[in-house]
């Protein structure tokens, strides 16, 4: 177990700190068990939960393990009243009861802390905690409001100025101000979604070890979902794992080592691979070679050190790994929307930058997350968007300048084509691209940036919320680049699509690349563990 810092040690009893202006009902006094009975959650024909039964004991500290897409998020979800089961209960304290909003669920004594902010950034960190009451006088009498407040905050083991902006915090301090706010809010019962995303590691130690310390008094009732191992081990008491909707199993914290919980999470998976795969050239050059990378995203919490990493023509290389270990800013670095503050990024022979110039030059093609957000402009036509990379250009001759006047002729004839050829279902290619589904909007985004030759393409989690005849179709275009030489660098929080499309797989952890292995030799459960942070100081791929 990892030691408490001295001020989680030296937290006072929690009857000291109820905050003394919240008007709402009083909770049930001490912690509250929370159990679900065969809790089942169906959208449409799709099962995110099937027949969970999980009870968490009053004064626990659970942690709830699972892959992207397990169902943890549905689960939490429907314990506090965002949606409402299909079938299955809800027993609060040993008590059935119906949940149908947050609201309610602030009054039976539960609480969430959301993997993304809730705070209103323009508001103090006091009027964010003041608002969140369920009942808020229409003429708030600040001064009383804050001599509680400064009481509550007094007796907190770290210290947050409220006085301050929220936009003006940095990303710890919203975190601690997340859980802040409901302990303010006197949850007795605290659902914790990835709460050390956004820590540094001190802060992770100091925070949880509040919370065990507050559950280890019987004050309060942890249920945590996390990916990280050690975390679990250090702090949880007890475990439960999701697999695909359904409860795989769990128990009690050191009673099961690393290698149980990354079984009940992966289970038995074999490679498959996607019917119409050609032989890689032997021997294939290296489109891509990443050498002694480094960077970091905005926030600057979560730096990446990328030593050795290479694609090669006629290869798809899948990086595995737990969202928030710096997958995303490895794509952004390629895609140019964070620069390097060291290493090189070398395509072809040359150095690289991400600009649009080198990236027509060398051939390169970005498929990011969420394309409608990312890589379309919602509001113009699907024409426009298929026009993108194109509109400027005068035929196939790069040495000829640029066009000065759009050609509307040339762009719709172009896209009506497109449109055809990648099966796209628009009313018309004048449509705002907005008006589309998730997974035509991903072929629109296909069709634009695999119709010219392709080189190296970088692809981030590509079938994120789209149907399955969607998956099925954007998988085989992915393929059929590989397929035709390019390098294809495969960024996917889904293991099942990273096993399946990948001739060799690399898992990141914390920023570093940690392990490499051919898709055929693959393991998942060994996969698993390494995404969870159970591997050596170092890999290279």
């Amino acid at each position: 177990m990892v030691p408490f810092p001295q001020s989680v040690r030296e937290v006072v009893p929690w009857s000291a700190v109820e905050p003394q202006s919240v008007a709402a009902e009083a909770p049930p006094a001490g912690a509250l068990a929370v159990e679900t009975i065969g809790m089942t959650k169906r959208f449409g024909s799709f099962a995110a939960l099937d027949d969970v039964s999980m009870k968490i004991e009053a004064g626990g500290f659970h942690a709830l393990l699972g892959e992207n897409g397990a169902g943890k998020s549905t689960f939490v979800k429907c314990i506090m009243g965002f949606y409402a089961p299909s079938a299955g209960s809800v027993l609060v304290g040993g008590r059935e009861v119906a949940i149908t909003n947050p609201k309610g669920a602030q009054s039976r004594g539960l609480g969430m802390v959301y993997q993304h902010f809730t705070l209103v950034p323009s508001l103090t960190g006091a009027e964010n905690l003041v608002i969140a009451r369920s009942h808020v006088p229409a003429v708030i009498d600040w001064a009383s409001e804050r001599v509680a407040l400064d009481a509550f905050m007094g007796r907190m083991p770290f210290r947050l100025n409220l006085d301050r902006p929220v936009a003006e915090l940095a990303a710890g301090e919203k975190q601690k101000l997340e859980i802040v706010k409901q302990l303010y809010l006197k949850a007795r019962f605290l659902i914790l979604d990835e709460p050390t995303s956004v820590l540094t590691p001190a802060e992770a130690a100091e925070v949880l070890g509040l919370l065990r310390a507050m559950a280890d008094r019987g004050d309060l009732t942890v249920l945590m979902i996390s990916h990280k191992f050690r975390e679990v081990e250090a702090f949880a008491r007890s475990v439960s794992v999701l697999r695909r909707g359904r409860l795989a199993g769990g128990g009690r914290v050191g009673e099961l080592s690393r290698d149980d919980m990354a079984a009940m999470m992966m289970g038995a998976r074999p490679v498959r691979t996607v019917a119409g795969r050609s032989a890689m050239p032997a021997p294939a050059r290296a489109v891509l070679r990443i050498a002694d990378l480094k960077a970091t995203d905005a926030s600057g919490l979560r730096p990446i050190a990328v030593n050795d990493l290479a694609v090669h023509a006629g290869e798809i290389v899948g990086i595995a790994g737990v969202s928030g270990n710096g997958q995303k800013e490895l794509a952004d670095v390629l895609g140019g929307q964070i620069r390097a503050t060291g290493g090189s990024v070398i395509v072809g022979d040359q150095i690289y930058g991400g600009r649009r110039a080198q990236s027509r030059a060398l051939k390169v093609r970005f498929i990011p997350e969420e394309p409608l957000r990312n890589a379309c402009a919602p509001r113009m036509s699907v024409a426009e968007n298929l026009a993108f990379r194109a509109f400027d250009r005068r035929g196939d001759d790069p040495a000829r300048p640029p066009t000065f006047w759009l050609d509307t002729g040339a762009m719709s004839r172009r896209a009506k084509d497109l449109i055809a050829r990648f099966k796209v279902k628009t009313a018309s290619s004048e449509a705002p691209i907005a008006t589309l589904s998730g997974g035509n909007v991903q072929r629109v985004v296909l069709a634009r940036e695999l119709t010219d030759p392709v080189d190296l393409l970088v692809v981030a989690n590509p079938c994120f919320g789209l149907d399955f005849s969607a998956v099925a179709e954007i998988r085989a275009r992915i393929v059929a680049a590989r397929n035709a030489g390019a390098a294809v660098l495969l960024i996917s929080e889904d293991l099942d699509e990273i096993l399946e499309l990948s001739d060799r797989i690399v898992v990141m952890s914390d920023g570093r690349i940690v392990y490499a292995v051919p898709a055929a030799e693959a393991d998942a459960q060994v996969i698993g563990r390494h995404m969870a942070g159970h591997h050596a100081p170092s890999a290279t791929a």
